[in-house]
């Protein structure tokens, strides 16, 4: 598969993630104690290291075949949970992601937690940033692992990664808000598709399968999958305005 798919798809993922991760560090940092919020991402960061370095060598001793049809499987599944979410919002049945918003709400809570005590450390602030942080890195870990063994490419997949949350970092820390202006939910769409397409496609050779053309039939078997999910996007919009 050509490194450009991998690094697309690796990008836009890890860059949504980091997005969701962002709103919440700010909101804490500028409402609590950014020393203890820059300690739980830093934490966060170090048991994320762990996981990679942990997993990654084990995957890649996987055989090859095995491990594209496990891999396959979990990005497809990963992917249409992506992707069903996506669906519903782009069809109205479900909020939008507003990151003013969930910036707003974290605010609200961080500010009727107990006040922080000046000189030590705020443990809320501490604990909120790495919860947060981990989880949405998890989520950037599982991608990078998934796109890097597949083909014993970690590597790539890690720089992508990098870039993409380094590339948040740095408009957050110029606008020193939430980045409300990246189109996140279509991203998100985006997303689902690219993962549930290369899951398809990794799965599919893992069991033998003879891709029409090889890496040329992906783009046809993305686009397929767009088609469908803007298909099912009118059919439920079309059901939501006849049940109104």
């Amino acid at each position: 598969m050509s490194p450009a798919y991998r690094i697309l798809a690796t990008f836009l993922a890890c860059a949504v993630e980091a997005v969701e991760a962002l709103t919440l560090v700010v909101a804490v940092g500028t409402t609590r104690v950014w020393r203890s919020t820059l300690y739980g991402v830093g934490a966060a960061g170090v048991v994320l290291a762990a996981v990679t370095a942990i997993l990654g060598p084990a995957l890649t001793s996987i055989p090859i075949e095995s491990l594209q049809v496990l891999i396959g499987t979990l990005l497809v599944l990963f992917g249409l949970q992506w992707l069903y979410k996506a669906i519903l919002r782009a069809a109205g049945l479900k909020d939008q992601r507003d990151e003013n918003a969930a910036y707003s709400r974290e605010v609200a809570e961080a500010e009727q937690a107990e006040s922080p005590v000046p000189g030590r450390i705020d443990w809320y602030s501490f604990t909120l940033s790495f919860k947060g942080v981990l989880l949405e890195g998890l989520e950037v870990v599982f991608i990078v692992l998934t796109f890097g063994t597949a083909q014993h490419r970690i590597g790539l997949a890690v720089v992508a990664a990098a870039a993409a949350v380094a590339v948040v970092i740095s408009v957050g820390l110029v606008v020193r808000k939430p980045l409300a202006r990246v189109p996140e939910n279509g991203l998100k769409f985006a997303v689902g598709i690219l993962l549930t397409s290369f899951g398809i496609f990794w799965a599919g050779e893992g069991v033998g399968v003879d891709w029409p053309g090889h890496d040329a039939s992906l783009p046809a078997l993305i686009a397929f999958l767009l088609l469908g999910s803007l298909a099912t996007v009118l059919l439920a919009r079309s059901q939501e305005t006849r049940a109104a």
